[in-house]
């Protein structure tokens, strides 16, 4: 094989039919890799394989129900992922939150059974109010304690829903955060993207000790 060393570029070209299908087949394992070059000595130096870019610089990842990989759009809070909390079953963690701003049990009730956009266009029918009642307890929108049921909700949809934990665990170490049109007042994109990562982080410890056993 012939190799060009320039600048910040190494070019490697077959040079019989043989180096062709080598360097071929390594080409389509390593495509898109990132790579860290370690001088070895005056005649060699070592390319080790950090494995997809993506990955390997810890790129973000915008979680949004309309994400192109529908990995991802698993972990919004749009997606239909059933799940308990306490006794009531909830479609989606947006039909939960939404839910939330009704008074009466029909009306969460009701919510509590969709999912997507039509979950959030129902919520914003509901009356407006500063203060809500949930499991017996007066709470204040946009206050703590109604940020520690958004986390409730998010726990319990990534403790129960298979494919949901799944695509979150496989976004492994990279950032994510949660940028939309019109961001939330109650819970803004960033304080939800480190709901994500610190849960992901509580779940990769649980399989680590899983491992472990």
């Amino acid at each position: 094989m012939r190799v060009i060393l320039k600048d910040g570029l190494l070019v490697v070209t077959a040079l019989s039919e043989e180096e062709r299908a080598e360097l071929e087949q390594w080409a389509k394992r390593s495509h898109n890799h990132v790579f860290a070059l370690q001088h070895q000595d005056a005649q060699t130096f070592r390319m080790t394989d950090l494995g997809p870019r993506a990955d390997a610089c810890r790129e973000p990842i915008n979680v949004t129900s309309k994400a192109s990989d529908p990995q991802i759009r698993l972990i919004s809070n749009f997606a239909h992922t059933p799940f308990f909390l306490g006794e009531q079953h909830y479609a989606s963690v947006e039909g939960f939150w939404q839910g939330l701003k009704f008074a009466e049990p029909a009306d969460r009730e009701r919510l509590a059974a969709l999912w997507g956009g039509h979950a959030r266009k129902s919520g914003s029918a509901a009356p407006r109010s500063e203060v809500f009642e949930f499991e017996g307890k007066q709470i204040r929108v946009g206050t703590a304690d109604h940020r520690a049921l958004m986390w409730r909700a998010v726990c319990a949809k990534f403790e129960q829903h298979k494919e949901a934990r799944e695509a979150l665990l496989n976004t492994r170490q990279r950032p994510l955060t949660h940028k939309t049109r019109r961001d939330s007042r109650t819970i803004p994109g960033a304080v939800m993207a480190q709901m994500w990562m610190q849960i992901r982080a509580r779940l990769q410890k649980q399989e680590l000790a899983l491992e472990a056993r």
